[in-house]
């Protein structure tokens, strides 16, 4: 499938899929986007809840590995243990990688944006002190943990262009695969979305959406 790269509204870089007419963040700002939905209303709302002495992080849709890095440098700055694990059906390649500019706009470095891209798939690696990456190359569908995470990124490609992962069969999967108590944080606020959320027992909350969005959803189990 073709892939253009396309700056967003805060001067961050996204890829754009012209076939669907879809990119992997919000064009408004793929920076704002990620860091609003998923640090300030996943990440840190989850710290604040307890001391945790290891979060365990997952995501859906690892991508151009932003929330990855956010995570990291948030786990840094929070001197909190962080174990993270992605996935995803489809990676970008480094070539792509290497167009993305987030490194250069957080001010840090890019070997370890770089880095968390080449290291080897189905393997835990140890990328700073605080923060341990696994990724694994599979469909959301194939997920099979159960009660293993405090904190679930879902960060798939919209319900427009692939409302199968949106479904009461994937978030069964995302509700098993956490903890008691555990959050799962998603840039989308549709209404099939949370009332499929809700029939496999999350609440749900609508909260305010980051830039160019109204909304979006938390779900806790």
């Amino acid at each position: 499938m073709k892939r253009e790269f396309l700056e967003t509204g805060d001067g961050s870089v996204t890829i754009h899929l012209p076939d669907w007419n879809e990119q992997y963040h919000s064009k408004h700002g793929a920076l704002n986007e990620a860091l609003h939905v998923f640090i300030e209303t996943g990440f840190n709302h989850v710290l604040q809840q307890e001391p945790l002495p290891q979060l365990h992080v997952l995501e859906i849709g690892f991508g151009t590995g932003l929330n990855a890095l956010l995570t990291l440098l948030s786990a840094r700055n929070h001197e909190q243990k962080v174990r993270y694990r992605a996935i995803e059906a489809y990676p970008v390649s480094l070539d792509e990688v290497s167009k993305l500019n987030y490194a250069e706009l957080l001010k840090c470095s890019s070997e370890i944006f770089n880095g968390m891209h080449e290291v080897s798939w189905g393997k835990n690696h140890q990328i700073t002190d605080y923060f341990s990456l696994y990724k694994e190359e599979q469909f959301f569908s194939e997920i099979s943990a159960e009660q293993e995470f405090h904190l679930i990124y879902f960060d798939a490609f919209g319900a427009r262009v692939q409302p199968e992962l949106w479904t009461e069969a994937i978030f069964k999967i995302m509700h098993q695969a956490l903890m008691p108590k555990g959050v799962l944080v998603t840039y989308s606020a549709k209404g099939s979305v949370r009332r499929a959320m809700q029939a496999v027992g999350f609440t749900v909350e609508r909260l305010p959406g980051p830039p160019g969005k109204r909304e979006m959803l938390r779900a806790t189990k």
